[in-house]
């Protein structure tokens, strides 16, 4: 039996071959993929530089200053599983820390995604596991509720829903519907073709910036 408020849905099953196919895919290439829509854009990274993180959202909705579900959804966290909390944006309690991390991390959890604040930064700033989050504040939480684990989640501004695949990097954190994986994937390698062979022309010095004065002409900048 549910009370509203207080829910812990079924998991979702993502093939981790769909996972995969977007290892060593740049935040920035998946971005330009999608028509630079969605994703994280003040939420920051609070790991130590050059991490990239790839998994399976475990998404958690809590009251604002309130982890308990947090920590149920810790509890139930698998391997490649990336904990991703709307805590409403609010900055004014942390709902994570330290020792919520080390859990993450015996859980075999490849990441954290808060739409809130954490605390014990130093300790983020120099660990190898990925976590970004809103803001950063001293003071804990509570631990009353409610909440919901499982379930539809705003992450600034982006519908995450659980089972969606996530990726960061130092740019900021991307969520992909495993229905759309394949498609898309296959576009980003494209796009990581293309920016590959552009970044080999300049290192080469051939390459072609006709681009530019081609859009110029096309905007009535230049004549044509």
């Amino acid at each position: 039996m549910t009370t509203p408020g207080f829910r812990i849905l079924p998991r979702i099953h993502t093939s981790p071959s769909l996972v995969q196919l977007f290892e060593g895919l740049p935040v920035s290439i998946i971005s330009d993929s999608v028509g630079r829509l969605g994703g994280t854009q003040s939420l920051l990274p609070r790991h130590r530089p050059g991490l990239g993180m790839l998994g399976v959202a475990l998404t958690v909705r809590v009251r604002s200053g309130d982890n308990l579900l947090i920590h149920k959804a810790l509890q139930i966290a698998r391997p490649g599983d990336v904990l991703v909390v709307d805590a409403g944006g609010v900055l004014d309690r942390a709902v994570m820390g330290d020792i919520m991390k080390s859990v993450a991390k015996m859980r075999g959890m490849t990441g954290a995604v808060i739409d809130g604040a954490i605390r014990d930064s130093g300790t983020f700033r120099d660990d190898d596991f990925p976590c970004y989050s809103r803001g950063i504040c001293h003071r804990g939480p509570y631990k009353d509720g409610p909440g919901e684990i499982n379930v539809p989640v705003s992450i600034d501004g982006s519908l995450v829903n659980p089972g969606d695949i996530v990726v960061g990097d130092d740019d900021g954190v991307m969520f992909i519907a495993p229905s759309q994986a394949e498609a898309l994937a296959a576009t980003c390698q494209g796009r990581a073709a293309d920016e590959a062979a552009t970044l080999a022309a300049i290192a080469a010095g051939t390459y072609d910036d006709r681009w530019i004065d081609e859009a110029l002409r096309a905007r009535g900048i230049l004549p044509r």
